[in-house]
């Protein structure tokens, strides 16, 4: 089960959800912990979060593992079910969200939005980086990083990925429960690949 862990706010305003812990089962198995940026991207985050919220990302496959590069999971439209051979190309169904860049790197355990040619297309795709890609930075939205993973989850490895749509597929799901901690030493965490 992906559980959302909350923050409590200690000023006015809504509290946001601060960070994803998602159980893996497939080729490999554990659980990944990521820490959120919604300083960094408020709107990504808050998408991510209102998707994960409602269950949609239950079941969905991680149809994109590139060996030395990421995993992108997050098609809620095509990528769960009986037939994932559209894995990759659908969304869902909340508008896309414009770009939110920064000066954050894409390095190992960074995730990111993932989106069409246009910028601002981003929905419900992202990825998680196996290792470092400055040719991204600037390019795609960083909207959080691994903090921590159990099991199999991740590996520095990724002996025996492959490349290219519905391979290297492993399923993950995010539960519904918000969590809410205090203060700075909140748990919070990210994605991982599937692979071992």
């Amino acid at each position: 089960m992906f559980k959302l862990a909350g923050i409590l706010a200690l000023v006015a305003g809504p509290a946001f959800a601060v960070g994803l812990e998602i159980d893996v089962a497939g080729e490999a198995n554990g659980t990944i912990k990521i820490d959120l940026f919604e300083d960094t991207a408020p709107l990504h985050v808050a998408q991510i979060t209102a998707i994960a919220q409602a269950g949609d990302y239950d079941g969905v496959v991680f149809h994109r593992v590139i060996e030395g590069f990421m995993a992108q999971t997050g098609d809620v439209q095509f990528g769960k079910g009986e037939d994932i051979s559209r894995a990759g190309m659908g969304g869902s169904e909340l508008p896309d969200i414009p770009a939110e860049f920064s000066d954050l790197p894409f390095e190992r355990g960074v995730v990111g939005m993932a989106r069409s040619q246009s910028p601002n297309s981003a929905n419900s795709q992202f990825f998680i980086m196996f290792a470092d890609g400055d040719f991204l930075n600037g390019q795609y939205t960083v909207f959080g990083e691994v903090v921590a993973t159990t099991g199999s989850a991740v590996s520095g490895d990724n002996s025996g990925a492959t490349s290219g749509s519905g391979s290297g597929s492993c399923t993950f799901t995010f539960g519904k429960s918000l969590r809410s901690t205090s203060g700075s030493g909140s748990t919070t965490s990210g994605v991982t690949s599937c692979l071992t």
